[in-house]
């Protein structure tokens, strides 16, 4: 009998969803089948890098291959930036970024060189943590009060360190300098780790460094910690003020960090590795690291990375414009 040519399209078509229904599936089950790499846009030993290792331990264990972390440092994270969402978007790059990246170059930049909130997709936020402000013990200051005494008597004298221009280090001091209307001249670092050993030999005078990089050196009484940045004090220095508890009303930084994907990243293999990701926050290997160190887990998804996302470009976009800082 002949074959009736509106059944055999139908057919056709059917069996056409169906494998387009199981393909993201069928991708999703075969990846990764080969390591990945995870670009930390900062140096060994610094916040960044910390969480990166962290977070690509947990993965090695449970998606099925090893992830890699390889440093990219500079330009405030934009050049591991530019080599991510460069990269295929085949999830094999994973880019660790920060709400700095994602909210404050954007607004610092004159021609920035990517779009964070465009070219990368949100995967899972992991960590967030507070800075503290820190001084080389030669600082005749014990204090936030003692500090900005300091710095009145002396303006433009003494200089603070950061991990890069736009980082969040940089713009908790321009926001200091601003709420406390003070005068003091930033040194940008290719990263946290050389902004420290510099400041922990006195070539400069202070950091609002992030609490993990900087507690070893607060412990071993080499640095001097006067108060964190959060709204609230941290558990891990109970027993500072907040630099708002202080006197300088109205101050509060702070910054998380979280798995990114060059744009394009199939949404079935972004699903997969946040899944992974979170049950990475959850593990005690890794909460007993993190916590130790000062970070909060935060552990989410695409979604919700995405609204961090926009609410961090909605608060910072209006700072870093009117503290007047430029970076090139």
């Amino acid at each position: 009998m002949p074959t009736n040519p509106n059944r055999r399209t139908a057919t056709l078509a059917l069996a056409a969803g169906a494998l387009a229904a199981i393909a993201p599936a069928a991708r999703a089950q075969a990846f990764p089948n080969k390591p990945i790499r995870l670009i930390c846009p900062f140096p060994p030993g610094g916040a960044v890098d910390i969480a990166s290792r962290a977070i690509a331990a947990e993965l090695s264990k449970t998606i099925g291959q090893q992830v890699n972390v390889e440093n990219k440092p500079g330009a405030g994270g934009n050049i591991g930036g530019i080599e991510a969402v460069r990269s295929a978007p085949d999830g094999y790059t994973l880019f660790m970024t920060t709400s700095g990246i994602q909210a404050i170059n954007p607004a610092l930049y004159a021609k920035m060189p990517f779009d964070p909130n465009k070219d990368l997709v949100p995967v899972s936020a992991l960590v967030s943590l507070s800075n503290v402000l820190v001084v080389h013990p030669s600082v005749k200051a014990n204090s936030v009060a003692e500090l900005l005494a300091l710095l009145r008597a002396q303006p433009g004298q003494l200089t603070f360190a950061s991990s890069g221009s736009g980082t969040s280090i940089h713009m908790s001091g321009e926001m200091f300098k601003q709420l406390a209307k003070v005068d003091m001249v930033h040194v940008p670092y290719k990263g946290s780790a050389p902004a420290l050993t510099d400041l922990l030999g006195g070539q400069v005078n202070l950091m609002f460094d992030n609490i993990p990089s900087a507690l070893p050196h607060i412990r071993s009484g080499k640095l001097r910690a006067l108060a964190t940045t959060g709204a609230r004090r941290d558990p891990t220095l109970p027993d500072l003020p907040t630099i708002a508890e202080a006197g300088v009303g109205g101050y509060e930084s702070g910054v998380w960090f979280g798995l990114a994907a060059p744009a394009g990243t199939p949404r079935d293999i972004v699903s997969r590795v946040a899944d992974e990701a979170i049950k990475g926050t959850k593990s005690p290997e890794f909460v007993k690291r993190m916590t130790e160190l000062g970070y909060v887990i935060i552990g989410a998804g695409p979604d919700t990375m995405a609204e961090m996302n926009r609410a961090e470009v909605a608060r910072w976009g209006p700072i870093v414009k009117a503290s007047g800082a430029k970076a090139e």
